[in-house]
């Protein structure tokens, strides 16, 4: 009895896969969804798009970009644009990523939703001073084993106008893991001042598109194209004491910002937790030695959660959160502005919170 009840459901699971895949194959072949009209902010622009594509996708080829951290994957939620009319039904890919106040906006995902009928949508004025830049690669260096910091030298426009903290998206060729260019998302590691060039800090990612791209085939003197700058992760004009967290290359971000501090001569305290797994894990510590010199009340605080056994390391040791736990007292007028993984970022907040700190003052890049 039991054997066909699972017989059964395996037969009518294994159909609704089949019939599911011979849609998805159907509309990326057969439909022909023929030119289609995006009408964006009420008429500021009018684009006609062939129809059946991505959103996300229709937008950049006409020189609007929206920002993607995964690439399109539908694996990050930054990419929303508010479709005031057109579109259909929100797909089970969208749902995790909206709240129901953006569903009932009719807010989607542009990686997921795709453009089969004429629509008007909104996107922020901002993304509209977004450009593509192309750019040639000044430098590769090593931080750590699966670190590598790549700066680029802009060629047209000359000159890129950021903020500390903000991110580029870079764009990845076509080769051996991808059939066509894709783009992924880093912060910039620079300070803004050096508006000619951008630095990235990359880490290699197993079986990474951009990140095996950059690691295995990327050459100094390549031509890499980039747009941007995007993001809301800066540093307020406040004189609250700030607290940094970041792990990996979620370091960039924050190193920007620091040597923003350093040339304005900004005067705050600053406590920076740095998490990593053992001492290779960690990298330009010699810098962050010479902003605490350089900054009148920074410290840095690295934290090591896996040791080595041997390692010589008379530092902090166990999560980063647990380290903050420890460390952070009377935090309540503090703000924080954090870098990582989703995880490591959603465990600091909730510290944070813990410990008063007002979800308002919680600045964070989530990069997966």
């Amino acid at each position: 009895m039991i054997e066909a009840l699972l017989i059964s459901v395996l037969i009518v699971t294994s159909v609704a896969v089949f019939l599911a895949l011979l849609m998805v194959i159907a509309d990326a072949t057969i439909a022909n969804y023929g030119d289609v009209n995006i009408n964006v902010n009420d008429g500021s622009k009018d684009l006609t798009v062939k129809g059946g594509q991505p959103l996300l996708k229709a937008l950049n080829s006409e020189g609007i970009f929206i920002p993607s951290a995964c690439g399109g994957r539908g694996s990050c939620g930054l990419c929303k644009v508010q479709v005031v009319k057109g579109g259909g039904q929100l797909l089970p890919t969208e749902l995790p990523w909206l709240s129901e106040e953006e569903r009932k906006d009719n807010v989607r995902l542009s990686c997921q939703f795709k453009v089969k009928e004429d629509i008007e949508i909104k996107i922020p004025e901002e993304l509209f001073l977004v450009k593509e830049f192309k750019t040639r690669v000044a430098a590769i260096r090593d931080l750590t084993y699966d670190i590598k910091e790549v700066t680029l030298e802009l060629i047209d426009p000359p000159e890129i106008n950021a903020a500390a903290g903000q991110f580029i998206q870079f764009q990845v060729p076509e080769y051996e893991l991808t059939d066509e260019e894709v783009y992924r998302a880093y912060s910039m590691s620079s300070a803004p001042s050096d508006n000619k060039h951008v630095e990235l800090e990359i880490r290699l990612v197993p079986n990474g598109i951009c990140t095996t791209y950059v690691h295995k085939f990327l050459k100094e003197g390549d031509l890499v194209t980039i747009n941007g700058p995007y993001g809301d992760f800066y540093l307020r004009d406040t004189q609250r004491e700030i607290i940094f967290v970041a792990g990996g290359s979620g370091m960039a971000p924050i190193k920007a910002i620091l040597l923003d501090m350093e040339e304005k001569k900004i005067s705050r305290k600053i406590r920076y937790f740095f998490g990593a797994r053992s001492t290779r894990d960690l990298f330009l510590v010699d810098e962050m030695k010479r902003l605490e010199n350089a900054l009148p009340d920074f410290t840095f605080i690295p934290a090591l959660s896996a040791p080595e056994e041997g390692e010589a390391w008379n530092g902090e040791t166990g999560l980063i959160t647990e380290v903050m736990d420890r460390m952070l007292e009377h935090v309540e007028e503090t703000e924080a502005y954090l870098c990582g993984s989703p995880g490591m970022i959603d465990a600091c907040i909730k510290v944070l919170e813990d410990k008063g700190v007002p979800e308002e003052r919680i600045f964070y890049d989530k990069f997966a």
